[in-house]
């Protein structure tokens, strides 16, 4: 019986833009990792390792998977929106319809993975919400 998502893996070229991205944008933190015989990261959420990252010199052809997006729930709907915006990374904003009406934050990781972003029904978003997105 499943009992929750465990976490995800990306297999990336540039590991230190990777580290940097999910650390210094996303404020996951660099944590324990098993001595794997393949370089790589964990990326941490409240202690728990949510990404697994796996380094290597040359990215696969063709990419493996069918990954659609990963996507986390987090707080600071605004000060989010500033950090993407002062990275100048693109991004597309919603309001999820119906009547939980959670924000959603989509944007692309140096690697080209999607990002989702969920945010309370309760944040405030900026006033400019609408025309804000990037993407």
């Amino acid at each position: 019986m499943i009992l929750r998502m465990d976490h995800f893996t990306i297999v990336t070229d540039q590991l230190e833009q990777t580290q940097h991205f999910y650390e210094n944008l996303l404020g996951l933190e660099c944590g324990p990792r098993p001595p794997f015989p393949v370089p790589g990261l964990w990326l941490y959420a409240e202690g728990h390792p949510v990404l697994h990252v796996i380094a290597v010199d040359h990215m696969p052809n063709p990419r493996r998977g069918v990954l659609d997006h990963m996507a986390f729930f987090a707080q600071g709907l605004e000060k989010t929106l500033d950090q993407l915006d002062q990275h100048a990374i693109a991004y597309r904003i919603i309001r999820a319809p119906g009547d939980v009406r959670t924000w959603q934050i989509f944007f692309k990781d140096p690697n080209e993975v999607d990002v989702e972003l969920d945010f309370a029904a309760e944040e405030q978003a900026p006033a400019d919400w609408k025309t804000r997105s990037k993407a």
